[in-house]
């Protein structure tokens, strides 16, 4: 019975460990974001969060095609600059509104160093490179099904 409570304290402080520092990592990585700034005014993409961190970061938001403007085929194009105004990269997102969903939600991770602002606009083609894709980031269930498949291969 001894060696039962043994096993049991064991696997609480491991579980316990597993929680504090999945905590104190989604924690450290979210404050190391700060919010970056736009340059333009294009009024059919609305930016809910434009982050970055000294490699990398995220921009989500919303293309609202009105009907009037026909975006559907089209690119948005969103240039990132660093603190010196100067390029640092481009990335392209294509635009696939239609008259029944005439809004499209989109999700750009990229890695670029000392970004500080962006601009959108919007573009018939794509021109020039853009900056290499980094996936997406993993959600709360994945990263924890992916963590018990680790453990129960290194446990196995």
């Amino acid at each position: 019975m001894a060696r039962l409570k043994t096993f049991l304290i064991y696997t609480l402080i491991l579980i316990g460990f597993f929680i504090f520092s999945n905590f104190i990592i989604e924690v450290g990585l979210n404050s190391s974001y700060k919010d970056i700034t736009r340059k333009d005014n294009t009024s059919q993409v609305q930016i809910s969060q434009a982050q970055a961190t000294l490699v990398n970061g995220r921009i989500k938001g919303t293309i609202s095609d009105s009907g009037n403007d026909n975006l559907t085929g089209k690119y948005v194009e969103i240039d990132l600059y660093s603190s010196r105004d100067n390029m640092v990269g481009k990335r392209y997102i294509e635009i696939e509104t239609t008259d029944a969903n005439p809004t499209q939600d989109f999700s750009m991770y990229f890695e670029a160093e000392d970004v500080t602002s962006y601009s959108i606009s919007i573009t018939a083609e794509k021109t020039g490179e853009e900056l290499k894709i980094i996936p997406e980031e993993w959600t709360k269930p994945e990263i924890i099904v992916a963590t018990i498949f680790t453990l129960l291969i290194f446990w196995g």
